[in-house]
């Protein structure tokens, strides 16, 4: 029974947190903070904080696995899947519906859709420049993201993005070979290493056996959730570096046009809750109802799986001056690929006259200046979109 009470407790505070959640992942963590570190005190700050680590640390949505991850300390693995759950159903269902509503209706080229797509060209510009002031500010990340965007424009592959993150994962490793190791308390994890070696096996194989299986099996469903799963198991930065790496995986198939594709990225900044819920959107606008089921459950599959195994060695994976350096190559390169999806698809199907540019600089002084929260942001890129159409 109080096993019972503590399932509904993580349900319900991680579900309210999934309504009201709006911003981002950075705004996520603080939501987070304020409900689980100071309202009800399920973890103290310096755990708070070695598990927010981790979670960057990852690849993955950051803010959906700190949530997992504390569901997991409070309540073990089921406990990390209710977490989930709560914090990802809301904006799940908003996409759903919303790809329902294109569907239904022959409304695809309307102004209010170019408009979104503005909205996406200013949200990502923001990402981009917040995440390279953190993540690329010296010399030599810099020249890793500018590389690395260059070879991603040039050479537009799903495989690209994997080949070039690993490359600059071997570069940061050469580079940073004495990067700073922080020194910090060990995390109490009710998770048995066993269990963290089986979910961790898991991971591996479904990542390296759904590529072969799908030209052999050659079914829908599989090649839905081949995709979407490799996609949440190799996006570094957070949820708007999953933009180019989706991108190249339905748009090139057919499963979906670049138009819709646009349209609802920037839907996907007006909802609460995880960027990566836009799987929700993009499953439902493929194969209904039952594909926002696969594609949800495959990306954040990884995410899942990946917590579970590290954080009963994530004491020794921080100690590990290498594994520091490797992360730094790695997060200068999430900001190129995340520059190169700004060109291509972002720029090149949404900026098509003089006036997108103007629209897209207002949203964007709105967004970087104004402060103004997203939702607000999109709903004026939709009006503008369609006073210019």
């Amino acid at each position: 029974m109080k096993e019972d009470r503590s399932l509904l407790e993580i349900l319900a505070v991680s579900a309210k947190l999934g309504v009201t959640s709006f911003g981002g992942p950075i705004a996520h963590l603080g939501y987070f903070h304020n409900e689980y570190i100071r309202r009800r005190k399920w973890l103290n700050e310096q755990d708070y904080a070695d598990i927010v680590a981790l979670c960057q640390f990852l690849p993955g949505p950051a803010s959906s696995q700190v949530g997992i991850a504390i569901g997991v300390i409070r309540a073990g693995m089921l406990g990390g899947l209710i977490a989930w759950l709560g914090f990802t159903l809301p904006s799940v269902i908003a996409l759903v519906l919303f790809a329902l509503l294109l569907q239904g209706f022959d409304i695809g080229s309307a102004g209010w859709i170019h408009g979104l797509k503005i909205v996406a060209v200013a949200i990502v510009v923001q990402a981009i420049l917040g995440m390279g002031q953190k993540l690329a500010p010296d010399r030599n990340r810099a020249t890793i993201a500018v590389l690395v965007a260059a070879v991603s424009i040039l050479w537009q592959t799903a495989s690209s993005q994997v080949l070039l993150i690993g490359i600059a994962g071997i570069v940061g490793m050469l580079l940073y070979k004495n990067a700073t190791v922080p020194n910090t308390a060990s995390l109490h994890v009710p998770i048995s290493r066993s269990m963290a070696i089986l979910c961790l096996s898991v991971f591996f194989k479904l990542l390296i056996l759904l590529p072969v299986l799908r030209p052999i099996v050659q079914v829908e469903w599989l090649s839905l959730f081949d995709s979407f799963y490799r996609s949440g198991s190799l996006v570094f930065g957070g949820g708007h570096v999953v933009l180019p790496m989706l991108e190249r995986e339905v748009v090139p198939t057919g499963w979906i046009s670049k138009s819709d594709f646009l349209a609802g990225y920037g839907a996907a900044q007006a909802v609460p809750g995880p960027l990566f819920t836009f799987a929700a959107y993009l499953g439902t606008m493929i194969s209904g109802v039952k594909g926002a089921v696969i594609a949800t459950t495959a990306i954040f599959l990884p995410a899942y799986l990946l917590v579970v195994g590290a954080l009963p060695f994530w004491q020794t994976l921080r100690q590990s001056a290498k594994v520091q350096g490797a992360l730094i190559g790695i997060n200068a390169a999430v900001v190129g690929i995340l520059l190169a999806a700004l060109y291509n698809p972002l720029w090149t199907t949404a900026i098509l006259a003089p006036v997108d540019f103007v629209l897209a600089a207002i949203l964007f002084l709105m967004l970087v200046f104004w402060k103004l929260p997203p939702w607000i942001v999109v709903i004026s890129g939709a009006i503008g979109g369609i006073l210019i159409s």
